[in-house]
C-alpha cells in the first residue's frame, strides 16, 4: 500500500472515530439554534442545557472521541473565527472619557473576580474565566478564555458555571436595568453607555439599548463593541501569563494567531459582506456545538456538588460591575 493510501485510511479512521460523537454534539446545536431563534433565548443556554440531558451518552466509547473533539479543536475554531467580526471605526464615537472607562471597568471587574474567587475558597483563574465573562461578552469570552487557561487550573464544569450563570444573568438584566436607570433618571446617553458596558451579551444589550430609544440603542452597542474589542487582549494576556507560568516560553496557540489575523484582515482589507456574515455565522454555530459537547460531557450531579459558590461569585462580579459604572458615569457623564 502507498503512503498516500495509507495516510487516507488513516484520516478515514480518524473521521470515523469522531461521527458518532459530532452527531450528538451538531445535532443539539441545531435544535438550539432553532429554539433560540423561535422563543428569543440564548443558543448556547439551550445547547447547554439539552446537553447535560444526554450526559449518559457521554460513557458511549463510540460517542467520548467526537465529543472531546467538538469541546476542543471545534471551539478553538469557532474563537478563531471570532476575529472576523471585531471592527474598531466606531471606538471613539463616544469621545476618550468612556472609552478610557470602558477599559478601567473592564480592569477593574478582572481583578474583583480574582479577589473574589479566592475569598470564596476558588482559584485565580476561576476569577480570571468569570470576570472576563461578565467584563467583555459573556460566554464567547468565556470560552475563549478558557481555551487558553490550563486544564490544571480549569474544569468544564468551570466552564459551563460561568455560561450558565453570565447567560442567565443577561437576559435578567436585559429586562431590569433600563427600568432601573430610568428610574434613577439618566437620559438617554448615559442610559446606553451603561447598557452597554454592564450587560453580557452582545443580544441583550442591543435589546435592551432600544427598548429605551434609538439613541441609547445606538450608544449600548458602540460601548458594547468596545468590550468585545479588548477580548483579543484579555486573552493573549491570560496565555502570556500561563504559558510562563508553566514553564512553556510566551508562544501564543495557533487560535489567537490566526484570530489576530482575521482582526487585521477585517479592519484593513475590504471584505464583502456575505463573506463577513458566512463567516460570523460558522463561528456561532462551532461555539454552540462545542458548548452542547461540554453539556454531553458534564454531569449534573458535579455541577451541583460544586456548590453555590460559583454561581455567587459570577453573580457578585456582575453587581460589583454595575455599581462601578454607574459610579464612573455619575462622575464623568453628568
Amino acid at each position: 500500500m502507498s503512503a498516500a493510501a495509507t495516510a487516507w485510511s488513516r484520516l478515514r479512521g480518524w473521521a470515523g472515530s469522531l461521527r458518532a460523537g459530532l452527531m450528538l454534539a451538531v445535532t443539539i446545536a441545531l435544535a438550539a439554534s432553532f429554539l433560540g431563534e423561535h422563543y428569543g433565548a440564548p443558543a448556547m443556554l439551550f445547547a447547554l442545557l439539552i446537553g447535560m440531558a444526554f450526559n449518559f451518552l457521554a460513557a458511549e466509547a463510540r460517542a467520548e472521541p467526537g465529543l472531546r473533539f467538538a469541546s476542543g479543536t471545534l471551539l478553538r475554531l469557532g474563537v478563531a473565527l471570532l476575529g472576523l467580526r471585531l471592527t474598531f471605526e466606531d471606538i471613539a464615537r463616544l469621545g476618550w472619557t468612556p472609552v478610557a472607562g470602558v477599559v478601567a471597568l473592564l480592569v477593574l471587574t478582572l481583578l474583583a473576580g480574582i479577589a473574589l474567587a479566592r475569598a470564596l475558597g476558588r482559584p485565580a483563574a476561576f476569577g480570571l474565566l468569570s470576570g472576563g465573562a461578565v467584563a467583555i461578552c459573556g460566554a464567547s469570552a468565556a470560552l475563549a478564555i478558557a481555551a487558553v487557561l490550563p486544564r490544571k487550573h480549569i474544569r468544564e464544569e468551570d466552564v459551563l458555571v460561568t455560561v450558565v450563570g453570565v447567560t442567565a444573568l443577561s437576559t435578567v438584566a436585559m429586562v431590569l436595568y433600563p427600568v432601573l436607570f430610568g428610574a434613577l433618571g439618566l437620559g438617554q446617553t448615559e442610559i446606553g453607555y451603561l447598557i452597554g458596558a454592564t450587560i453580557h451579551d452582545v443580544a441583550q444589550v442591543v435589546g435592551a439599548g432600544y427598548s429605551v430609544g434609538d439613541t441609547a440603542g445606538d450608544i449600548a452597542t458602540f460601548t458594547k463593541l468596545q468590550r468585545v474589542a479588548l477580548l483579543p487582549v484579555v486573552v493573549v494576556a491570560v496565555a502570556l501569563v500561563y504559558r510562563r507560568e508553566a514553564g512553556g516560553g510566551i508562544g501564543l496557540p495557533w487560535f489567537l494567531i490566526v484570530f489576530a489575523a482575521l482582526m487585521l484582515l477585517r479592519n484593513l482589507a475590504p471584505l464583502p459582506e456575505p463573506l463577513v456574515a458566512a463567516v460570523s455565522e460558522a463561528s456561532r454555530l462551532l461555539l454552540v456545538t462545542a458548548i452542547a459537547a461540554l453539556g454531553v460531557r458534564t454531569s449534573l450531579a458535579r455541577m451541583v456538588a460544586e456548590g453555590p459558590r460559583a454561581f455567587w461569585i459570577v453573580g457578585l462580579e456582575t453587581l460589583a460591575l454595575l455599581a462601578m459604572a454607574l459610579g464612573f458615569a455619575h462622575l464623568f457623564m453628568r
